[in-house]
């Protein structure tokens, strides 16, 4: 639907900025995972690479190497510090493309479906890493995640509207591990509908158990691996994070969770 006037239409990217990313609450996470004044982040399946410019924007002599394989849509992170690199994220990066912090966010490890090819990637990023380096990425799993099904979430839009934000998990199968998701939008204010993107974002990923990834890191050669529940209430008044790896049998997790998977060299 047009903005009937109200309002510009939003693109899919702005909509999935505002909706799906938090990168003022993933960033300190980051850093404090490293735990050690991290410099450079490499943001692979980047997409518009919103954690990369908030990178260089917060962080004084900060830089951030951006990769996806999306060329257009790669072209909204380039910023001052932002280095851009078009290509699939595991061979288009060598170990001169050092980073202190290499981050895959939005589940984006599922696009990586053959366990020799995750395992083969994650030996690459080891490679990338300074010395006290961390690889990170994100996965969502529990009782949930093999169901299909709709989440909703309101968030507000400019100019006072409301975007509705619905998660689908279209297709699962437990027995190979394959999810099907698709990521839809709606912008309305007062009950009127001004834009839909249906279908905006679909997605078929190999869902990778938190057991599995940690496996595959050390597989690929790193030394130690660990699990951290990724909450915006972390993070303090003052932007920064205090978080404690999950302990093995010990805390326990939500019914259905999203958590940081965490790997050092």
């Amino acid at each position: 639907m047009g903005s009937h006037g109200l309002m510009r239409t939003l693109t899919r990217h702005e909509l999935y900025e505002t909706c799906v990313q938090s990168p003022k609450d993933l960033m300190p996470l980051l850093r404090a995972i490293h735990g050690g004044g991290p410099r450079t982040l490499g943001e692979d399946f980047a997409g518009s690479g919103a954690l990369s410019r908030l990178w260089v924007d917060s962080i004084e002599g900060g830089s951030a190497i951006a990769v996806d394989h999306d060329a257009e849509t790669l072209g909204l992170a380039e910023t001052d510090g932002v280095r851009t690199i078009v290509g699939d994220v595991r061979t288009a990066t060598t170990a001169s493309d050092a980073a202190d912090v290499i981050f895959v966010g939005n589940f984006s490890i599922g696009e990586l479906h053959e366990r020799g090819e995750l395992v083969a990637y994650l030996r690459h990023c080891r490679e990338r890493l300074t010395p006290g380096g961390v690889f990170v990425c994100d996965i969502y799993g529990g009782d949930s995640a093999f169901l299909a099904g709709h989440v909703h979430r309101p968030h507000p839009g400019p100019e006072g509207t409301t975007i509705r934000y619905t998660w689908e998990q279209r297709e699962a199968d437990p027995m190979t591990g394959m999810v099907t998701n698709a990521l839809h939008f709606r912008v309305e204010q007062a009950g009127t509908i001004y834009q839909e993107e249906h279908d905006a974002f679909v997605y078929h990923w190999r869902l990778w158990s938190v057991p599995e990834l940690r496996d595959a890191m050390i597989e690929a050669g790193f030394a130690s691996t660990d699990v951290y529940a990724k909450l915006a209430d972390a993070i303090d008044d003052e932007g920064n994070a205090h978080v404690l790896p999950i302990e093995d049998g010990g805390e326990e997790l939500d019914e259905s969770f999203i958590v940081c998977v965490a790997a050092r060299a």
